[in-house]
């Protein structure tokens, strides 16, 4: 079976959604959609149902799913174990992380990684970091670097590599919420809200609400806090945000930082990986240089 096939439906599993697989994929949609229809007819089975809002996983769909990830686990392992120079590692080794992580954390890690294994390609996909955990889960990456969420399971392996701090952040330019985080005391429990729409920093805010003793007016949920910092920036509301995200925003000089009456923990940002690929070379290799 083609592994790239594999590939693309662990990514519609993961997004549910044609045109965002497409494009994580680069494939065009009407290609997208003849492969799974090749591959339904491969495998005997509907995989998944779709409609003009929703795509869902059928329970063939499911099975098929972890069928993937097994054979994507195994195809990896054997190529290391065919490749014929061992003293050298080779191979493909994919990192998902979000775009701040991409260039505030990762260039020192990549450095050390390519001195050490100069024969590893490195392919690397940014996104969401709210998105690292399913990704690994649905093998559609070796290693994702993302902050330690409370509900982080056991089948996956966190290498910390460092403190994130979060701000509470505001617009410092004249608008209706620059005029409310002036007054004393600040009506907190009337300013609008930028949220994430899932992931470690809801989690956050949510927890900052309940400390507060407000519900929270939520004026938008955003995919991802570098999406986050340009909605204050334009007056849209308050967030928490973290310091590197604002500090490396070509918008930071419209945004203030508030002091919260609350204090908000740190992130903790580590190298995560499935614990049973632990073992696989290039995976190791990149754990031994954090």
């Amino acid at each position: 079976m083609d592994i790239r096939v594999l590939k693309v439906y662990l990514d519609l599993c993961d997004t549910l959604h044609f045109g965002r697989t497409a494009a994580n994929m680069h494939i065009s949609p009407s290609a997208l959609s003849r492969m799974l229809q090749r591959l339904e007819q491969d495998v005997g089975s509907k995989l998944l149902e779709r409609d003009n809002r929703s795509v869902t996983l059928t329970h063939a769909g499911k099975s098929f799913r972890r069928f993937a990830e097994e054979t994507l686990g195994q195809w990896q392992s054997l190529k290391q174990e065919l490749d014929t120079e061992q003293h050298l590692l080779r191979g493909t080794l994919q990192i998902y992380c979000s775009v701040t992580a991409a260039y505030s954390y990762l260039p020192a890690l990549l450095d050390r990684f390519r001195r050490a294994h100069p024969g590893v390609d490195i392919s690397l996909t940014t996104g969401d970091a709210a998105d690292a955990m399913k990704k690994l889960q649905h093998q559609q990456t070796d290693i994702a670097i993302a902050a330690l969420q409370d509900d982080f399971t056991h089948k996956l392996h966190f290498a910390p590599i460092g403190k994130v701090n979060l701000s509470l952040i505001a617009p410092a330019v004249h608008c209706q919420v620059h005029s409310l985080v002036n007054q004393t005391p600040i009506p907190w429990d009337k300013l609008p809200y930028i949220v994430p729409d899932h992931g470690p920093g809801r989690l956050r805010m949510e927890r900052w609400f309940k400390h507060m003793g407000i519900k929270g007016n939520i004026y938008a949920q955003v995919r991802g806090h570098e999406a986050i910092v340009p909605m204050v920036a334009l007056g849209c509301g308050v967030s928490i945000t973290p310091d590197v995200v604002v500090k490396n925003s070509p918008m930071m000089d419209r945004i203030q930082v508030l002091q919260s009456p609350q204090p908000i923990s740190p992130f903790e940002l580590g190298c995560c990986c499935k614990r049973q690929r632990m073992q696989e070379p290039l995976i190791n290799a990149f754990l031994a240089v954090i």
